[in-house]
């Protein structure tokens, strides 16, 4: 199900608890099987719990609760920004405005061409770097004006 490359990246999580706490590590056991898979089916999940000698469900609901689990195929670049109310205020619904004049796409849309997926985010901790937004999880980009949105999708998009 998974390759022993990301297995073994599965074993140095686990490793990081009690060996009785092995579903510590499903987050991480989640996030590298994402990685591995672009997304994570309800197979790679069952593979998860039953590595991690979990019940299924819990993993279903730990992937369910986060945002940076993909539950379903994205594009290429998965675009996420935060909408909370500094980013609002700081210029975060224009930046929604802006990507979705851009890209021709609403919240929870791919691009036709399949290489963007725009994604409405929770506070991501940067509420002074406003407006901000994550590109797969774990590229943060700050200060997200018009010009520097242009910039980003012109860079993603080489």
């Amino acid at each position: 199900m998974l390759s022993a490359e990301s297995i073994k990246k599965i074993d140095r999580e686990i490793a990081k608890y009690p060996a009785d706490q092995k579903q510590s590590a499903v987050m991480s056991a989640l996030a590298i099987a994402q990685d591995e898979k672009g997304w994570l089916t309800t197979e790679i999940m069952d593979f998860v719990a039953h590595y991690l000698e979990m019940p299924p469900i819990a993993v279903y609901e730990v992937a369910a609760f986060y945002n940076m689990y993909n539950l379903q195929p994205l594009g290429k670049f998965k675009i996420t920004i935060c909408t909370n109310l500094p980013c609002a205020l700081s210029g975060a619904n224009e930046a929604v405005a802006h990507f979705r004049q851009k890209l021709g796409i609403n919240f929870n849309e791919t691009t036709a061409d399949g290489k963007f997926t725009l994604k409405e985010g929770e506070c991501m901790g940067a509420c002074g770097d406003a407006p901000v937004l994550l590109v797969n999880n774990k590229r943060m980009c700050s200060f997200m004006s018009n010009g520097a949105i242009d910039q980003l999708l012109e860079e993603l998009s080489k």
